[in-house]
């Protein structure tokens, strides 16, 4: 699917691509500044990663550890938290592999005199309920704004709690957890955004009025097929679904379109009614939207038993 920069941009008017001086600025009167690779930011590793595509090594866990290390050190980070991803809608498809490279992470982190801490997250399943750009813009919001979903907020607190200990501000990242969960609550940090987002040359109207935003011309309901509750939802064919739609890339030159996506009505664990909505596809043409309905119908698995779910965090690796 789309990545964080691709998230942003769905913003009218917000831009990633500043200047090392705009970037530092923006840290310095917000705190924080999202930035991506440029001309003048690590512009080898463009170079490095169409060669990497060509040769057929873009899997190589020492090329994705110095790809994603250069970014940051280059940036200046001093500390690092890593959210790797494992499972159907994963690059990493099992755990082995994502230990490897949260592993390669962490060390690399150490060798080089940066505190990094690797997270291993479950991906087998979608997290929250937006599949998208400005949907998952849309659903930031709500997380901001203390109504977000529960499995994505707690995820996210999660990470901060650990951004915060490598940053020195509290000794845990249990303590973190909860100092991010009140800065939600007494809406400082969706202030922050709505900051950064005016300094980045977004439009902030766009976030007080997500129905403004950008949305796909067509909307189509995924129906159920039979009653039960929902065992599963594969997450790869809701990534694939979404590329189809154009929310995503199937190659790092396609363009993707910022309305597009899925939102989740039915989730793991829920109740399902046949003929009930489990899903919303959201495009811009009928013969991709009917080819992801067709990739959609048989993600969602629907039982008669409530499924066991496992823990969202698979592990933690550290440098202690």
């Amino acid at each position: 699917t789309g990545g964080t920069l691709d998230k942003l941009e769905s913003i009218p008017g917000y831009r990633t691509d500043l200047s090392p001086e705009r970037f530092r600025e923006g840290l310095s009167k917000i705190g924080f500044a999202m930035i991506g690779q440029s001309a003048t930011v690590v512009p080898a590793d463009r170079r490095m990663y169409a060669l990497r595509d060509v040769t057929g090594t873009v899997e190589s866990v020492p090329l994705i550890t110095a790809s994603i290390m250069s970014k940051k050190f280059a940036e200046g980070a001093q500390a690092l938290v890593f959210d790797v991803k494992c499972g159907s809608g994963a690059f990493m498809k099992n755990r082995r592999d994502a230990h490897a490279l949260a592993q390669s992470l962490v060390s690399t982190g150490k060798g080089l005199d940066r505190k990094v801490v690797a997270v291993i997250t479950d991906m087998d399943q979608p997290l929250g309920r937006a599949v998208g750009n400005f949907l998952e813009v849309e659903e930031s919001i709500e997380c901001l704004q203390g109504k977000g979903p529960a499995d994505l907020v707690e995820l996210t607190c999660r990470l901060v709690g650990w951004m915060l200990v490598l940053g020195g501000k509290t000794a845990d990242p249990e303590a973190g957890r909860q100092m991010a969960r009140s800065k939600i609550s007494d809406g400082s940090a969706w202030e922050l955004f709505l900051k950064n987002v005016e300094f980045q040359g977004g439009n902030t109207d766009f976030l007080l009025h997500p129905e403004k935003g950008p949305h796909a011309r067509i909307t189509c309901p995924l129906l159920a097929e039979r009653s039960g509750i929902v065992a599963r939802i594969d997450a790869y064919k809701v990534g694939l679904a979404s590329v189809v739609l154009g929310a995503g890339r199937s190659r790092k030159e396609d363009a993707v379109y910022p309305g597009v996506g899925i939102s989740i009505l039915r989730s793991a664990g829920e109740k399902t009614g046949k003929g009930d909505e489990l899903c919303l596809v959201e495009g811009e043409e009928n013969e991709h939207v009917e080819e992801a309905l067709r990739i959609l119908a048989p993600a969602w698995q629907i039982g008669n038993e409530a499924p066991h779910r496992g823990p969202m965090i698979l592990e933690e690796l550290t440098q202690a």
